[in-house]
Order: structure tokens, then C-alpha cells, then sequence
């Protein structure tokens, strides 16, 4: 099932209701709020709560895989109660209330309480809020909905580290002030949510799914879907964490006061680029989009690997955050269009999973490498799988068109 493609019937902003502009500023706000403490959590922990480098990325990893495995069956159970909106907002509003938590946490202890429950709210909301935008986008406008939203969010992220900069300078290094202005955010992402987004009635007929991860259900999903998520994998182990990117920018000289910058620039390239492509991709093949994507990963990882200098970081950085703004939405957007309607969230909760694994995966072998090999064999190992996802872009291309 890949959906009508038909042409958009109104451009820009015009054909998205107010739904997914609500939706897309629910994900910016609540990713201010997340990205203005996660940008001094570390140092936080480290400095001002005495814990380990190695504890650090115990409680990281923890988060992130439990965000991932919640993801599965927040989805599964959208699709059984055939609602989205309360689950999405049961995510949000776990996030929102343990922010708090952070200015406040007497101990070590607290704040790895927090941190695991803020993932879950983000695991239990991912899938339900992608397929409610799919339900909420009209037909042919779903790539643009989906770039929106992910415009929105990036927006967020790139916000988030900057405004935890200059308040960090206007309070004078205090962490828990910075933490307490982040949680004005978080509450007004959950009141967004829960007064500003209202669900689109079922379509009659719409199948009843009981059981959304039996076997039977899963094999429903189609061989297209699967195939959208091999391809995806793929991707991700070309795309391994952009942590890598602030050890690159250290390597070429960048003083550690300006390292963060970097994703802020990468953070700042892919938010405008991303809405572009998602109403582009309303427009021509979505799959020959996601070649342009890959062709731009590789030159960002052929740049990062062999040209030198600020120059060389600086032109790889631009093209990863460009890759990411042609390339993430169009994924949901492959996603939504390749399922059945009443399996679009455990459709997006497996998508996650898989992917989420992925990139656990290349992170570990983009370490390996440069703790081995170098930055240089990281980098060029990227491009190398960029260009066995792109060939496996192939069949997919013919497959929807």
C-alpha cells in the first residue's frame, strides 16, 4: 500500500492543517527543554555530581535503549486502540514532569531516575505522534507534513544548546537556574498537545487490528515496508552518532569552547533544509530524493575524511546536516505510504527499533575504527555503506516509483 501521490492540491503552507503545525511546534518546544539540559548533563554529572566518564554513557545507553524498546509498543498499542493522541501526550507529559527533577535532584541517583523516565516518555510518544501526522496529512502532502515537523524539531534541538549557552553566561555557570528556565518549555509542549491537536475522526471501515505484533499482523505490513527498513538500516550505519562530528572538530583544531558549535551549525543546516525536501518529495520520487541524500552523505563523509583543516570539517558538517534535512522525513514518509492506515504506529515503533539498533551498532564500529584505524577509515567506512544503501535504493525505486 503505498498511498495516492497525487499532485498537492495547495503549496507551502497552505495544504498542512493546523494540526501538524501544532504537532510540529509541540516537538520544537519540548526539544528546547530536552536539548537546554542533555547540552550540560554531562558536564553537570561529571563536575558538579562527582560521576564517572564510564557512568555517564552507562546511564545514556540505558535511556536510549529503553526509548527504543518503549517505541514498539506505544506504536502496537495505537494501532490496537485506534487512538494516537493519548499516547503521544502520556509521552510528553513524562517528559514534561521530570524536568523538574533536574534543578531539584539531591543526588546522582535522581537524575538517572529522571533521565530514564524522560526516555520513556520519548519511546512511549515517537511512534503514535509519527502516525498521527500520517493521519492528519492529506493526501499527496505527507512529505511535506513530515519535513515540517521535522523542520520544527530540529529547529529545537539547535535552539535548545544555544539558549543553554547564553543563559549559562547570564547566570553565571549556574546549572540549576539554566535547568528551571528549561522547564517552561516541556509545560507548554504538553499544553500544546492536550488543547491544540485534535485527532481526525476513524475512517469507516477502517480494519480493527487485535493483536498489531502477532505474525499475522506483521506479515500484513507488506514486503515494501520491510524493504523501506533494510534500506534505513543500512543508512544509519552510515550514519553512526554525531558525536563523531565533535571528535572531528577537535581533531582539526577547533578550541573546545567553540566544539559545540559544530552541531549547531549541522543542527541549523538540516532544520532548513528539511521542509524543502518534504514538499519536494511530494513532487517527484521519493526514493530519487533519497538517492540525492545518500549521494550528499557520502560527500560529507569523503569531505570529513580527506580534505583538511577547518575547511574540510567545516564544508562535511554543512553536507551531514543537509543529508539528514533530504533524507529523515522522507523515511517517515516512505513508512506511512508503504502500510496499511490501522498499522502505521507499530509500523513506526519497528522502523524505530531497527534503526535505533542500527545506529547503536555503527557508533560502536565508527569507535572501533578510530580508535584502530583513525577519523579518516571512520569516515570513508560511512561513505562505503552510503553507497550499498544507495544500490539497495534500486529495487525500492521501481517498487514506488
Amino acid at each position: 500500500m503505498t498511498g495516492d501521490r497525487s499532485k498537492p492540491t495547495a503549496p507551502g503552507w497552505r495544504g498542512l492543517p493546523a494540526g501538524i503545525w501544532v504537532l510540529g511546534l509541540v516537538s520544537m518546544l519540548m526539544d528546547i527543554s530536552s536539548e537546554m539540559i542533555h547540552a550540560l548533563l554531562p558536564v553537570y554529572l561529571t563536575v558538579g555530581l562527582g560521576a564517572s566518564a564510564l557512568v555517564v554513557g552507562v546511564i545514556e545507553g540505558i535511556a536510549e535503549a529503553t526509548a527504543a524498546i518503549t517505541k514498539v509498543f506505544s506504536g502496537a498499542l495505537s494501532d490496537r486502540i485506534g487512538r494516537r493522541k493519548e499516547l503521544a501526550a502520556l509521552g510528553y507529559g513524562l517528559a514534561a514532569v521530570t524536568k523538574p527533577v533536574f534543578p531539584l535532584a539531591p543526588s546522582l541517583g535522581w537524575l538517572v531516575a529522571a533521565r530514564f523516565i524522560d526516555r520513556v516518555g520519548k519511546g512511549i510518544r515517537a511512534a503514535p505522534r509519527d502516525a498521527l501526522v500520517a493521519d492528519l496529512a492529506p493526501e499527496g502532502r505527507r512529505g511535506a507534513a513530515f519535513g515540517l515537523r521535522q523542520s520544527l524539531d530540529t529547529f529545537g534541538a539547535f535552539l535548545g544548546p544555544v539558549l543553554a549557552i547564553a543563559l549559562m553566561w547570564a547566570f553565571a555557570d549556574d546549572f540549576r537556574s539554566v535547568f528551571w528556565v528549561a522547564v517552561i518549555p516541556a509545560f507548554a509542549a504538553l499544553g500544546l498537545i492536550l488543547f491544540a491537536v485534535k485527532e481526525p475522526a476513524r475512517p469507516e471501515g477502517l480494519r480493527r487490528v487485535r493483536n498489531p505484533l502477532s505474525r499475522a499482523e506483521i506479515r500484513l505490513l507488506g514486503r515494501t515496508y520491510w524493504a523501506v527498513v533494510a534500506v534505513a538500516a543500512v543508512f544509519t550505519l552510515a550514519r553512526f552518532s554525531e558525536a563523531f562530528l565533535i571528535l572531528r572538530a577537535e581533531a582539526a583544531g577547533l578550541s573546545l569552547m567553540l566544539v559545540p558549535l559544530v552541531l549547531v551549525g549541522m543542527n541549523a543546516v538540516y532544520a532548513v533544509s528539511a521542509w524543502p525536501a518534504g514538499v519536494l518529495s511530494d513532487r517527484m520520487s521519493r526514493p530519487g530524493l533519497l538517492m540525492v541524500g545518500l549521494g550528499v552523505l557520502i560527500a560529507a563523509d569523503l569531505a570529513l575524511a580527506l580534505a583538511p583543516g577547518l575547511a574540510g570539517l567545516g564544508l562535511g558538517v554543512a553536507l551531514w546536516g543537509l543529508h539528514m534535512g533530504l533524507t529523515q522525513g522522507l523515511m517517515s514518509a516512505l513508512v506511512a505510504e508503504a502500510v496499511p492506515a490501522e498499522l502505521r504506529g507499530t509500523a513506526f515503533g519497528l522502523f524505530n527499533l531497527v534503526t535505533g539498533g542500527a545506529l547503536l551498532l555503527a557508533s560502536m564500529i565508527a569507535g572501533g575504527l578510530w580508535q584502530g584505524l583513525g577519523s579518516q577509515a571512520t569516515f570513508l567506512a560511512g561513505a562505503a555503506f552510503a553507497l550499498i544503501a544507495a544500490l539497495g535504493l534500486v529495487p525500492l525505486r521501481r517498487r514506488l516509483g
